[in-house]
This record gives structure tokens, sequence and C-alpha cells, in this order.
């Protein structure tokens, strides 16, 4: 059992440093001046790379094959299910629908989370995370629309889009609630890195057919010298470490919904990042929705103390 079961702060630790990598990520794929479906081959191939390497350098975690020999159809399912057509979904879903409502949808994975977990594992899903869930939610809505909710509206010229996205929004949640107890039996690294590895060849074959962009890896140091650096930044700290902290810190904590809720902090911290590093202004409506954000985020634990309390 590693540090991070025995330790519940240094599991929420690692789902916020995660959550870091998921909300920079976006700002190292624009350097790296690739299509969406193309690049996200890229990223997982090249993170799954680096968490292949880690694992055979690592003895106790080198058996890979152990775990595909207890349950590998379930892991392979899991991957493609959980990894390739999830991400294949959310790539696909910007063809039709806007930036800002999938970046809003995709915010409501721990809302899913809550409720795969009352259904699976019959984890209390409590009024206050619901409330405080919905918040945020409405925060994040505020903070990527700058105010002007019309925006999030649908139409018929996006409602595939958005089938689309929340297809993989409740793919992503199923397979962060399902692949924890696998985690539990065979260890973080192990299961992320046969995870990530399937899905970045289901991911590979499926932007190659429904595409046409069939990437070939040999070909990455053969790219300009910026690109080269832009694709190994987010190969190896958005995907590599990123994922192994995101996918085993969210299988480590005690509660899982509660640590999924820091996903609400990506585009607040994604906005923080603009102005720090792109110097952008951050309106009074994005200011207005980071203190809901953060708020909602951070009494959801006492809400819920409070209410374990009175009972």
């Amino acid at each position: 059992m590693g540090l991070w079961h025995r330790y519940a702060t240094l599991a929420y630790a690692a789902v916020f440093v995660a959550v870091i990598g998921h909300a920079s990520s976006e700002f190292v794929s624009v350097l790296c001046k690739i299509s969406g479906p193309e690049l996200s081959v890229w990223r997982f191939i090249l993170g799954s790379a680096g968490l292949l390497i880690i694992s055979l350098l690592l003895p106790s975690r080198r058996n890979l094959l152990e775990p595909m020999r207890q349950e590998g159809l379930k892991l392979i399912l899991l991957s493609l299910w959980g990894v390739s057509f999830c991400y294949l979904m959310f790539h696909w879903s910007l063809d039709y629908a806007t930036v800002p409502q999938v970046a809003t949808a995709v915010t409501t994975v721990p809302i899913f989370v809550g409720l795969l977990n009352l259904w699976l594992n019959r984890q209390p899903f409590t009024p206050a995370k619901i409330i405080t869930g919905l918040c945020a939610l409405l925060g994040v809505a505020l903070l990527i629309t700058d105010g002007y909710l019309t925006k999030l509206a649908s139409s018929a010229n996006n409602l595939t889009g958005m089938l689309m996205v929340m297809v993989c929004t409740i793919s992503m949640a199923g397979y962060l609630v399902v692949v924890r107890p696998i985690i539990e039996r065979h260890g973080a690294l192990r299961i992320t890195t046969l995870t990530l590895t399937i899905g970045a060849l289901g991911l590979w074959v499926g932007v190659g057919i429904f595409f046409g962009r069939w990437v070939n890896p040999l070909n990455l140091f053969q790219r300009p010298p910026e690109q080269i650096s832009a694709l190994l930044s987010l190969g190896i700290c958005n995907t590599t470490i990123t994922q192994f902290l995101w996918i085993g810190g969210l299988a480590a904590v005690p509660d899982q919904t509660r640590g999924s809720y820091l996903f609400y902090l990506k585009p607040v911290i994604a906005a923080c990042l603009a102005v720090f590093i792109l110097n952008q202004m951050i309106t009074t409506w994005g200011i207005l929705a980071i203190i809901v954000i953060c708020g909602s985020v951070l009494v959801e634990p006492f809400l819920g103390h409070l209410g374990h309390k009175e009972i």
C-alpha cells in the first residue's frame, strides 16, 4: 500500500497537482501547433511511453503482465472505453460544439463520479456535495463565458457536440470509479501505465480511421526544435506525471467524490496562469466566478463534517 493510501492529505495534494497539470496542458498544447485529434494521439503515445519507462525501471512495478493475466479483458475494455473512446469523443465534440460549451460540460465529471459511486459503491452523495457541486459548476460557466450564459444555450447545430462531450464526461467518471479497486489490487503506476498504453493504441487507431491522421511517432525528432520541446513537455509533464497523480490520487483519497471536486479548480488555475503568463486581465465576472468556485470546493468538506456531527 502506497503512502497516499495511508496519508489522505498526500492523496488530495496529488490530485491538486494533477489538476494544475490538466490546466497548464492547454497552454503547452498551443505551443505544439498541432490540431486537436492528432495532438491527443501524440500526447498519449508519449505519455504512456514515459509511464512504461518508469514502470520498467522500478523492480516492484516491472511486472506489467501480472495484472493482464489476472484481469486482462477488464483492463482492455476499461482502457478503450475510459481513455480511447473518451478522448476521441472529447476532441470530436469540438467540431460541433463551442469551446465554452465543451469546457463547461467536462467540469461536470465530479457530479457523475458522485452519482456512479452512489450507484455502484453505495457511497453517500450528500446534499452538501450536490449543492456545492452545482454552485461550482455555475461558477465555471460564469468564468468560461465571462458572464454571458447565453453562450451555453444549445441549438440544432451543436446538439451533436454536446451529446458527444456528455458521453465523454460520463465515460471519464465511470473510468475513475471502476479503476479504483483495480488500482488497490495492483498499484497505481502499473494500472495507469497499462490503461494509458492500451488507450493510446486505441486512440491512434480511432483518430486514424475517423480523422484520416495516422501519427508516426518515429517522426518526432524530424520536427522543429520548439515543437519537439512542446510535445515532450505535454507528453511527460502533462500526461505521464499528471495522469499518474490524477488517477492514482483519486484511487487513494478516502472520499473519491470529494477528491474529484478539485477538478472544478481547473478553469480557475487556467485563468490565473493566463494572468501571470499571458498578462491577460480578469473581468469582474471572472473574479466573482473564481470566488464561487473556490468557495464551493473549500466549503464542501466543512458542510460534510457538520452533517456527520449532526447525525
